[in-house]
């Protein structure tokens, strides 16, 4: 048999750690004759690849200035807090003012430029100070440069051979995050979004418990699967039991106490109740952030039942993941959380990272390569020329995967631990300067847990007519009709942002999030002025 012989790679003639120097620097003085608004897509990289090569490039640099230009006067309008948040349309008046349609033949550069304009004009400013509404806002702009690299690169992360580099920031950052939740070893993986992290979750429990149902289905389980969540869990627990064929039925809801905790007593008694049934408990979902009460379920009371019966224990850390940044909160919201199998967390929540990355991370090392490996011969030869661990598409049941790992990397590496800490901390005093102004305004604002765990503050506003009245369930009611009113005029209004919900036998109250590091008491003391303005007189 003949040998093949492959010489090393010879590293570049010019190069420093972290700079490699280009000897094919374009030429940036090209004089365009024409104005680039009135071209098409295909004088521009990479369609063209006639003609001079210097003036395509100078066309395509040109045109890209100006979209960057169009998003940095973006970046400057949600800074600004004299701008609206919204310019409210309904969808047939939104549907008026941008053209929607595809058309049949190809539109210049300049109409191209306009609809980017358009597009960021009438859309949500999620990063303006004053935007309160959900878990993810807010602007941060190292990660945003991040994502604009991303974008640029447009590699697919299934394989070490296409994106090493963005590989091996994966399992940096990724092991950090194991090493600050206590798994010594274990494994990881980011997926498009919380949810579908929380049902790789599941799959990989079933998995551990039943090896042979990967091959066999359910016919491999002689019993029926049942698992656990808190009353107040996010629906994507009862969805992936819906996903992977457990059926939302034996998604078995856990109840909460006042503060919106699961009671870990009344866990230990479904147990045992459904055991004695002959059912199978393999599953529980302990929730730390809850969505909407912003509650951490209590981890160690948890795991000791988990241990006791054999049952797999994760930890949806989607929200309040973002506190284990902190010595101040880790320890009051995680306590036990190493004795945890699986763990859920999203730092483009409390972090601020740019949306989306979620990651899942596992005790156990080998567990998602074993639940989820298919080897397809046409991505995962096992004869490459590396260590081909480093694959990491095999793991999940994605074949495409989203690069959402420079972002977060980048972002991590501008703040350091102290400068993610110094976040976190600074985002719950300003949850706790909220509470003690709204406690001020008792006439005004009603708290519905007075003592949050998160940035989440739940309350409604009382108007002047409701101040004096008798506060029982008819009282509520009114309270939560004039709740989706105010909301209505904050949108028409377009002066600041908050969600609402209805949860259990509570009527439609605020739900206010403080994750945007722009926002400083000034804004709280805005929002809170602002709905008194918008709703004193319902």
């Amino acid at each position: 048999m003949t040998s093949i012989q492959v010489d090393p790679p010879t590293a570049p003639a010019k190069i420093k750690k972290g700079l490699v120097e280009s000897d094919n620097k374009s030429d940036k003085t090209y004089k365009l004759d024409q104005d680039i608004g009135t071209m098409l897509y295909d004088e521009l990289w990479p369609v063209c690849q006639d003609g001079n090569s210097k003036e395509t490039d100078a066309k395509t640099r040109e045109f890209l200035k100006r979209v960057v230009d169009i998003l940095l006067d973006h970046i400057t309008i949600q800074n600004d807090r004299s701008t609206k948040i919204v310019d409210f349309h309904t969808p047939e008046q939104l549907k008026e003012v941008i053209d929607f349609g595809i058309p049949d033949d190809p539109l210049n550069l300049d109409q191209l430029l306009v609809d980017c304009k358009d597009t960021l004009k009438y859309q949500v400013k999620t990063g303006h100070p004053r935007f309160f509404n959900q878990l993810s806002c807010g602007l941060d702009i190292t990660s945003l440069a991040g994502e604009w690299l991303t974008a640029a690169a447009n590699t697919n992360m299934f394989t070490y051979e296409i994106a090493p580099v963005f590989i091996l920031m994966e399992h940096e950052c990724l092991k950090k995050m194991r090493e600050i939740i206590g798994f010594e070893n274990g494994d990881s993986i980011l997926a498009p979004g919380g949810s579908v992290s929380n049902m790789y979750a599941l799959m990989i429990a079933r998995h551990k418990a039943f090896p042979q149902h990967k091959k066999y289905g359910m016919r491999a389980i002689k019993g029926q699967l049942i698992m656990y969540t808190s009353q107040h869990h996010h629906y994507s627990i009862k969805g992936g039991a819906s996903a992977i064929g457990l059926g939302t039925d034996n998604c078995v809801q856990v109840a909460c106490d006042e503060r919106g905790k699961m009671i870990p007593e009344e866990l230990e008694k479904l147990v045992i109740k459904h055991k004695n049934e002959g059912h199978l408990p393999f599953f529980v979902n302990c929730t730390t952030g809850t969505t909407v009460y912003g509650a951490y379920d209590p981890i160690s009371d948890i795991a000791d039942i988990c241990e006791k019966h054999g049952i797999w224990l994760h930890i949806d850390a989607a929200w309040g993941g973002g506190l284990l940044m902190s010595k101040k909160y880790k320890e009051k919201r995680f306590k036990g959380i190493e004795r945890a199998d699986s763990v859920t967390w999203n730092p483009h929540k409390l972090l601020g990272t740019l949306l989306q990355c979620s990651t899942l991370h596992l005790k156990e090392n080998g567990l998602l390569i074993s639940c989820n490996q298919m080897s397809a011969d046409y991505l995962f030869q096992t004869d490459k020329c590396y260590d081909c661990t480093y694959d990491t598409g095999d793991k999940v049941i994605q074949c495409g995967r989203h690069n959402d790992i420079f972002k977060f990397w980048l972002q991590w590496r501008s703040r350091g631990m102290s400068g993610f800490e110094k976040q976190i901390d600074r985002l719950m005093e300003l949850t706790y300067y909220q509470v003690d102004q709204m406690k001020k305004m008792p006439e005004k604002f009603y708290l519905i847990n007075d003592e949050p765990e998160c940035t989440n503050v739940i309350f409604w506003y009382i108007p002047t007519r409701l101040r004096d009245e008798k506060r029982d369930h008819f009282w509520q009611d009114e309270l939560g009709k004039v709740t989706a009113l105010i909301k209505g005029r904050m949108m028409k209004t377009g002066s600041m942002m908050i969600s609402y919900q209805p949860l259990g036998d509570l009527p439609n109250f605020f739900r206010s999030i403080i994750s945007n590091q722009a926002q400083t008491e000034e804004d709280i003391d805005f929002m809170l002025a602002e709905l008194d303005r918008l709703g004193h007189d319902l």
